[in-house]
């Protein structure tokens, strides 16, 4: 799992498998990663986070980092780290009969409690939802944001993607990569001595080309937690998403009936994601608890942020 990434460039030389004589780590079976590439070497530094690791989750939409991180942000959460929620958009659209500012106070509403839940922070931009654009004003915002958060870690979405809010945040957070660390960008805030790894969430989109497990966690022990979550955003999980599939009539009145009918519907998209990166899972965990794991979320490194290598993966990633 993992692979050298570079704020210039992916390796593409292969190598790098372990020869086996490393420590098993917290019990499991070491993880085979490339070794650094040199051309990546000399454009990016390797960052390596304090004890306590900054966590940003930038997403498009109010329930987004929930679907995607909510389990994973738990776990960072639970170990003492900080992480926070952040969205772009104001959340007045996504919904089929109310919206403007009684929408936008609902899902803000419905969002602070899903990340009481988690232990994390929330906070958001006032872009409108369906217009987000990848501007320099925004891209400056989300340097800012970087910046003042110091984050080790960025998670986003992937650049292909059927949301344009979707695919713009993710342009943004490319775009805001590397600029952190320059002092002329955005002045009135303090440059970043290094480039924060960047992640890519999870889809299931094929082109062009499918994600690819980097960094897969098993959420089966906080996997109820992450399903309360999704449970605060009604408007979401119970009207607007029903009704934009079709399935609005099938949503139980009853608030226990209901939490079932969620599980019901969203418990095995996380389990496709364990069934697909099970080969990962069992890298990660072992073959006996890995081919064992129920749930999980899966994520990409991105090419584009801080390098990651055997030396500063755990203290990235102790959530796997």
């Amino acid at each position: 799992m993992g692979k050298d990434v570079s704020g210039h460039g992916r390796d593409t030389t292969g190598g790098g498998a372990g020869d086996g004589t490393d420590e098993a780590r917290n019990g499991h079976e070491p993880l085979s990663r490339p070794s650094p590439s040199p051309s990546n070497a000399m454009l990016s530094s390797v960052h390596y986070p304090d004890d306590q690791l900054n966590v940003l989750v930038i997403g498009a939409h109010f329930d987004d980092c929930e679907i995607k991180f909510g389990g994973t942000a738990v776990k960072y959460a639970e170990q003492g780290h900080d992480v926070r929620f952040h969205v772009l958009t104001n959340g007045e659209a996504g919904h089929h009969e109310i919206g403007g500012l009684e929408l936008t106070r609902t899902r803000r509403t419905e969002a602070r409690a899903s990340a009481e839940l988690a232990g994390v922070d929330l906070t958001y931009f006032e872009n409108h939802e369906g217009e987000l654009r990848p501007t320099i004003e925004n891209r400056n915002e989300v340097i800012r944001l970087i910046r003042e958060f110091e984050a080790d870690l960025v998670f986003t979405h992937r650049p292909n993607d059927y949301h344009p809010d979707h695919r713009y945040t993710s342009e943004l957070v490319q775009d805001a990569a590397y600029m952190v660390t320059v002092p002329a960008i955005v002045r009135d805030t303090e440059h970043l001595m290094y480039n924060p790894v960047i992640c890519y969430l999870s889809d299931d989109f094929q082109k062009p080309y499918r994600l690819e497990g980097d960094v897969v966690v098993d959420i089966d022990d906080v996997v109820e937690t992450k399903m309360e979550m999704l449970h605060q955003h009604t408007s979401q999980m119970y009207e607007w998403l029903p009704y934009n599939y079709g399935t609005l009539e099938e949503v139980p009145q009853d608030e226990e009936a209901r939490f079932e009918w969620l599980e019901e519907t969203w418990l095995p998209e996380f389990a496709d994601l364990a069934d697909r990166f099970r080969d990962e899972l069992i890298a990660a965990y072992g073959e006996e608890r890995g081919a064992a794991v129920e749930y999980a979320e899966a994520f990409e490194i991105c090419e584009y942020g801080g390098t990651v290598t055997e030396e500063n993966y755990e203290a990235l990633f102790p959530v796997v």
